[in-house]
Formats: C-alpha cells, structure tokens, sequence
C-alpha cells in the first residue's frame, strides 16, 4: 500500500492555484504555482487556506508542465504553497521538465537552507538540484524584511545555478499584484506591506483552460 500512495504521489501536484503570469512572485515574467498542504505554521501566514493536506486538486504532472511552457513570453515558474518541499518528489518532476525546455525554476520554502541541505533524501535533492534560485526560511512576522523577495529578514536568497546571482532587484519597495476574480472578489499576490483581510490571498480558482482533470 505505502509503494501505490508513493507513486500517486510522484505523479499529481496537488494544486492550490495557478498563475500563468506575475512580475512579483521572483526575478522577471513567471508563472507561479501554489501547492496545497504545509507542515509548517508560521503565525501570520498569508495563505492560511493552503495549509491543510487535504485540499487542492490533483493535476498531472503532464498537465501542470503543459501549463507552464504553454506561457511562452514567462522566464519560467516560481513555486509557492503551502509547502514545495512537502511535495517534493512530484515538485522534481515539473521542475526537471521546465528546465529541460529552457525555462527558470524558483522556489520558496518555509525550511530553513541548512535543514534542506542536510536532507538525505532524494526528493529533497532533486528538487534542489532542479532549482536556479531557493528562498529559503520561515516567515516571521516581528522581522518584516523590505526586500521585495522576503517577508522576513531571517530568509534567504540562495542561488543554486548562476542564473539570477547577477540579477537581484535594487529596489526596496514591496510590490502586489490584484486580480479580479470571477466571483468579484479581489486578490492579491506579491508581498503586500500591510496584508489586509479584505483583500483576500490568491484562492483555488483557475481558470478553466488550466483547471485540472479529476
């Protein structure tokens, strides 16, 4: 039984959303996409609906890298959650085939860059090995960090590839972006100063060409 939940495992994302474009979710164009379910509680967390397991909705890896190449004009996919790391092995796949095709991997991680690193297990290391640029730390919220990448100054930017070394932003401002839902409800992503619960986080919604297949 634990090798079949392995293998559903490694083969669905469990998806909280999808973004097909951002400029404030890491370096250039990108597309992001948020996993459901993080072991992690950081207290202020900005996505607190994506942090119980049994949400999202599964999607084929097949699918989910269909959605990112399919964005032509995009650097490549920033992953977010949630938790990158809790998925790790399945995560691996998308980003081992993103990369393949030319395109960037970044991810954020609520673990520490030692924790990770000390990790002996091969999900952990490929998902590393298949990233250009980590942000790596818990969210702390007494240490809110101006840097337009961080929430915290505890966090770190690590750069697993030379890819983005050069490329850190200048600027100190936070930058959000809004969306307007379907519904009429207005949601932000990005890294917003002052997080207001009337603007609620990026939720499930997708959009239907990129909803996934039960």
């Amino acid at each position: 039984m634990t090798g079949t939940i392995m293998n559903l495992e490694e083969h669905r994302v469990p998806v909280a959303a999808f973004l097909p474009r951002s400029l404030v979710n890491g370096p250039g164009v990108r597309s992001v996409l948020w996993v459901q379910g993080c072991p992690l509680r950081c207290p202020g967390c900005f996505n607190p609906e994506f942090l119980e397991f049994s949400g999202g909705r599964p999607a084929p890896v097949e699918e989910v890298v269909g959605w990112i190449l399919a964005e032509r004009q995009t650097e490549g996919v920033t992953f977010s959650g949630g938790e990158p790391f809790a998925h790790a092995a399945v995560l691996a796949r998308v980003a081992e085939a993103v990369r393949q095709a030319g395109k960037s991997v970044v991810v954020f991680t609520g673990f520490p860059r030692d924790l990770l690193f000390a990790r002996n297990d091969d999900a952990t290391r490929r998902l590393l090995d298949s990233a250009d640029l980590l942000i790596a730390g818990p969210y702390q919220r007494e240490r809110p960090a101006a840097h337009p990448w961080l929430s915290s100054t505890n966090q770190q930017l690590v750069f697993l590839t030379y890819r983005y070394s050069d490329s850190v932003p200048a600027a100190t401002r936070k930058r959000v972006e809004y969306h307007i839902q379907a519904s009429g409800t207005v949601a932000v992503t990005g890294f917003p100063a002052r997080p207001s619960r009337e603007l609620v986080p990026l939720t499930s919604q997708l959009d239907k060409s990129q909803e996934p297949t039960p």
